[in-house]
């Protein structure tokens, strides 16, 4: 029982580094240059501070999944590594809410602001922008699985409902 519990340990963690991998490198590879009325325009995510906010995040949850596998299933460490997992979710849930709040500003605009959308200017950046967002999604659930295994796993020892 143990191998398995550290089978599917396994598989979550490599699958949400691969997700966070991903999701890091698409909005890293976002850029774009455009001409509008004359003027040249280039949109990076450097240039938007939720945007780097989502690289570092998924940077970091990236190096943690791959640290995390060291840690075996049951011990002690698991414990810390459940409250980590955690903390690690609620730093991946504010980054894509972050980046999808602005995201949903560049696309739409906000005309109480005097926002105006700019996705219709620079297409292939907000593509790689929502790619990006959509493996952050992916991450996160697979997040939000990791957090609900590693609670089984932590918890099971402690039910005699068995």
């Amino acid at each position: 029982m143990a191998k398995l519990h550290r089978l599917i340990s396994a598989v979550l963690r490599l699958a949400a580094a691969g997700a966070a991998a991903a999701a890091a490198i698409i909005m890293v590879t976002s850029h774009e240059t455009t001409s509008f009325f004359g003027i040249e325009m280039e949109a990076k995510y450097s240039y938007t501070p939720s945007f780097v906010f989502f690289v570092v995040a998924f940077a970091v949850a990236f190096a943690y999944s791959l640290l995390a596998l060291l840690v075996r299933p049951g011990s002690t460490a698991s414990r810390l590594l459940l409250l980590s997992d955690v903390m690690v979710g609620m730093l991946l849930t504010g980054a894509v809410a972050a980046t999808g709040a602005i995201s949903q500003v560049g696309k739409s605009g906000n005309e109480h602001a005097g926002w105006l959308p700019i996705c219709a200017q620079v297409q292939a950046y907000c593509s790689h922008v929502m790619g990006a967002l959509i493996a952050g999604f992916v991450s996160l659930l697979l997040y939000f699985l990791i957090i609900l295994y590693s609670l089984h796993a932590v918890a099971e020892p402690l039910c005699s409902c068995h």
